[in-house]
């Protein structure tokens, strides 16, 4: 057939094409049977006789044959007309684009070729149809016709062409005095531009001159050099963009887009905004395509406003060509001004430039783009969501948060059916941003359904996300609401709440096992989300009062690092953190028993230093909230604070500067000592004053020597600032007992010298380079062995220097009697206020004593009657230490005493006393363990025995 001839053939052709059409049961069969239609008669065009061989595919090509060999041969005019007749144009060009490139090229120039011949409206139509659709195609969504009809043509398309003897119709030409006469065109791209040329004339109507220059604009604002390197679109006005296209389909009766559903026609705009570059025109065909593009412009330039500005006229090819200009207006000043361009190639871009600019100038600004389908974003948006077309992962984050749609039924619909898209923390907190809008301001009960609906819908996002991404949301919901998270402005979220937490927890806590840590957290993360702070409370307070549960919470509580959020508050002197006010407020003050003070530190130690976690609280925080307040002797709370404390100073600081310097270092220091200086008066005390006990005396002791370690001159901002609090700590000391300030030498350094009792001096030979004597009234005459003792009690370093500088003639045996006589006074005297601690190292100094015979014990007049041949030299020191013990007691025991302590002294002191005969006898044990094998008469145990 000729083309001339098919307006008398072809309608019967095409209605009896049309009767099969509409006996298609469904859309999407009507579109297959088109695209099978369209490759059976391509192939049997190109294929007249079916080779023997055949492929092992879905579709076969003798599947192609069985059908060709029912009607007769055919050529192109049927083919491009039937293209035409059935509105084909995306299917033609699929199968175009699945053939070998030589003859897709041939093919689409016998199309350009039957085109320019004899061009009727509908062949301009078709042309431009086409060549939109080779933009918008993308690679790799071939079907099995695609396919099938693809491995058939590679195979036998080009062999049967050349034994046919067919061959395609002459290559093109550029046009003569084209800009530096650039060789043929020989991409598809440019036959499509060249074609143009050839028809350009028989474009009349202001619609497909539109859509003429929209292609051949797109064609070369994407395919070339001029496209800048990241020109995506924002993501919303690529919807509005999307919206606007639908509306203009909706509203023109002519498109052929209008009969489709809005699913159909979303679908094909955001296609056809989503092409790729598929191929690159060199620079010589962008200089072609510009200067042809620069004629058309000169020739149609004066029609175009019109349809381009009209609200009332505006379709959908005017609307693109006006967005691709100014699109394209930008990309030319880019390309001029960043790239090196000829005398020529300058001349074209300019004059293009200006002619484009001058055009969009006289098009009306009033009616812009996101105006025309502001109606339909919202509905746009949710079909992109729930087809999952390109670039629904970023409307879904508009979905989220754009409260002018949220909450319509189509948008909870919407939300509930694609709750996996936006299992993302970012997208779970727009929406819980969007929900809680929607509650302040809707209070009736169809509101209340509604938030509860799509809460349930955003929780179930948020309990998909792994523990990371959860944490990353309660940030969120802590910083946009504190503590109270959604409850403070989202009711629904507290009906059933604290039953649901009680629950929760009840299960939790009677199943305590690492196993089940994972399942535990999952489970108070979904309460975490909801209301942090009564779930934070709830685990502190279970901490204290739960039997052994302290640590499986500890940890259920330190995988969510999110809870180291620091809330605002006014005063500054107070704790910023979430979690230690819960613990101060959900179980400080409750602590009822020493039990549940033992759980809440070994809590906050494991808060403080978590085994495999980050810290959930920081020991300068702590310090603050359960440490400061709280160094006052008459304190309740000051022991477990003190503990506290200690723990907190074993911390190995993470950053350079030492937490303790935000924590007041210096009055802690004194606060420290002031504490000590109580114990001086200790059984004098108000009995019905509180009083750490004596067993606290040595933890202060030991927390003073942690303090001296880290309280560095780095702990203050200048050396000068170091000296003065140092000053000013002793001058505060001062007034304290003399021992205190001893137990500052390490701080004080060069400083200071150590101040003692005159009296101390008598008896030992103090180098006054570093000592120093002070009058003190208790410290009459005598009292020096006394204040030697007490200097022994200081420290382990201070107890050796002592023993080193006394000076006792033990070649005089008046002077050690005198010395031994005064040792059990001085002895006694101290003893009630020692603790456990300075008892013992006050032992070790009478051992060392008697060791070096500078203590006079007698132990063996008083058993000579008793005593068998025994060797008890290896026993000599037990004995001598009885013998002490035994003397001081007698004397605490005679009238001279019985006034001199209150009750409860006595009862320390024979904890003391017990305690030491313990030691006593177990060394006692171990010495007749490690001696001599015994003779055959037993003789070591017997000594053992008697000793004991």
């Amino acid at each position: 057939l000729r083309k001339a001839d098919w307006p008398r053939v072809g309608p019967p052709v095409t209605d009896a094409l049309g009767e099969i059409g509409a006996r298609c049961p469904s859309p999407l069969q009507h579109s297959l049977w088109k695209k099978e239609a369209v490759a059976i008669i391509w192939a049997k065009v190109l294929l007249p006789e079916p080779p023997a061989a055949s492929l092992d595919q879905g579709w076969k090509e003798d599947d192609f044959f069985s059908v060709g060999r029912m009607i007769p041969d055919v050529n192109h005019t049927v083919l491009f007309e039937l293209v035409k007749a059935l509105g084909a144009s995306r299917f033609f060009v699929q199968l175009l684009l699945a053939l070998p490139q030589d003859l897709g090229q041939s093919e689409l120039e016998r199309l350009v070729e039957y085109i320019g011949s004899e061009t009727a409206p509908s062949d301009i139509r078709f042309f431009l149809d086409v060549w939109w659709e080779v933009m918008k195609h993308k690679e790799g969504q071939e079907d099995a016709t695609v396919s099938a009809f693809s491995a058939l043509m590679h195979q036998h398309g080009c062999e049967a062409s050349l034994d046919d003897g067919l061959q395609p119709p002459k290559r093109f030409k550029c046009d003569p005095g084209s800009l530096n006469d650039p060789p043929a065109a020989t991409s598809l791209l440019m036959v499509l531009v060249e074609g143009l040329k050839q028809i350009s004339r028989s474009i009349t109507l202001p619609s497909m001159r539109c859509c003429a220059l929209a292609n051949l604009v797109e064609l070369l604002s994407l395919f070339t050099e001029l496209k800048a390197e990241s020109s995506s679109l924002p993501v919303t006005e690529y919807l509005n963009k999307v919206s606007s296209v639908v509306s203009l389909w909706t509203r023109d009766a002519e498109s052929q887009f209008h009969p489709r559903g809005l699913d159909e026609k979303v679908k094909e705009a955001e296609r056809s905004m989503s092409h790729l570059s598929m191929a690159k025109l060199s620079r010589e065909e962008l200089f072609v395509g510009l200067d042809f593009l620069c004629s058309l412009l000169h020739a149609w330039g004066e029609e175009l406003p019109d349809p381009m500005s009209s609200s009332e006229g505006l379709c959908y090819e005017s609307y693109r060509l006006r967005d691709t200009l100014t699109t394209f207006e930008k990309y030319l000043v880019h390309f001029s001004v960043s790239r090196e361009l000829g005398e020529n190639e300058t001349r074209v871009v300019l004059e293009l430039t200006q002619i484009t600019k001058d055009l969009l100038k006289g098009i009306s600004s009033s009616l812009k783009s996101k105006d025309l389908g502001t109606s339909l974003v919202p509905s746009v948006a949710m079909v992109i969501i729930e087809q999952k077309l390109g670039r629904h992962e970023e409307i879904c984050s508009i979905f989220a948060s754009e409260k002018t749609w949220a909450f319509s039924k189509e948008w909870v619909d919407c939300l509930v059916k694609n709750k996996a898209l936006f299992q993302k923390p970012e997208l779970v907190l727009k929406l819980l941003e969007t929900l809680v809008s929607f509650a302040m301001s809707h209070q009736d009960e169809e509101a209340r359904e509604l938030q509860m609906q799509v809460t349930k819908a955003i929780v179930e996002c948020y309990t998909e996300l792994s523990l990371a991404d959860k944490n990353r949301v309660i940030s969120g919901v802590l910083e946009a609401w504190g503590g109270p998270g959604l409850c403070l402005n989202l009711q629904v979220v507290l009906e059933g709440f604290q039953e649901d937490l009680n629950t929760t927890f009840n299960q939790i806590t009677k199943s305590v096992s690492d196993e089940g840590l994972t399942r535990a957290v999952a489970a108070v993360a979904r309460l975490m989300l909801l209301h942090p702070e009564a779930t934070v409370k709830q685990i502190c307070n279970l901490a204290v009062v739960n039997l052994g549960a302290h640590h499986f919470l500890a940890q259920i509580l330190c995988s969510f690092p999110a809870l180291s959020f620091l809330e605002a508050q006014e005063d500054p002197g107070r704790p910023h953190s979430l979690v230690v006010r819960c613990l101060e407020e959900a179980a400080w003050g409750r602590l009822s028993s020493v039990r549940e003070e033992e759980q809440f530190l070994e809590f906050l130690a494991f808060l403080l230093q978590p085994s495999s976690a980050a810290p959930l609280v920081s020991p300068a925080e702590v310090t603050k909230a359960f440490v400061l307040p709280y160094l006052k002797s008459d304190s309740a709370q000051i022991e477990l604070s003190l503990q506290i404390l200690s723990k907190a100073l074993g911390i190995q600081p993470r950053a350079e500067e030492h937490w303790i310097k935000s924590c007041h270092p210096f009055p802690l220091l004194f606060s420290l000592c002031k504490l000590l200086d109580g114990y001086t008066k200790y059984w004098h005390q108000p009995r019905d004053q509180f009083f750490p006990s004596l067993e606290t005396k040595d933890l202060i002791l030991h927390i003073l020597c942690q303090l001296c370690e880290v309280v560095t001159p780095e702990a203050t901002p200048s050396s000068e600032l170091w000296v003065q609090s140092l000053a000013w700590l002793h001058r505060k000391v001062a007034s304290l007992d003399w021992t205190v300030g001893l137990r500052l030498k390490k701080l004080y350094g060069e400083h200071f010298k150590n101040e003692v009792p005159a009296t101390l001096f008598e008896i030992c030979l103090l180098p006054e380079e570093e000592w120093t004597s002070q009058p003190l009234p208790a410290y009459g005459a005598g009292s020096g062995l006394l204040a030697w003792l007490e200097c022994c009690c200081v420290s382990p370093g201070l107890r050796d220097t002592m023993l080193t500088l006394l000076t006792v003639n033990v070649d005089s045996p008046e002077e050690v009697n005198l010395f031994s006589k005064g040792f059990l006074v001085a002895l006694i005297q101290l003893l009630p206020w020692c603790s456990h601690t300075e008892w013992k190292s006050l032992i070790q100094v009478v051992e060392n004593l008697l060791q070096r015979q500078i203590l006079h014990v007698p132990y063996t007049l008083e058993y000579v009657q008793y005593m068998p041949l025994l060797n008890l030299r290896p026993f000599a020191s037990h004995l001598q230490l009885s013998v002490l013990f035994l003397r001081a007691f007698q004397l605490l025991c005679s009238s001279s005493c019985s006034t001199w302590l209150p009750a409860e002294a006595w009862l320390h002191v024979i904890q003391l006393y017990s305690s030491s005969l313990t030691d006593l006898l177990g060394s006692i044990r171990s010495v007749a363990g490690s001696s001599s094998p015994p003779a055959e008469d037993g003789t070591p145990a017997q000594e053992a025995s008697f000793t004991c």
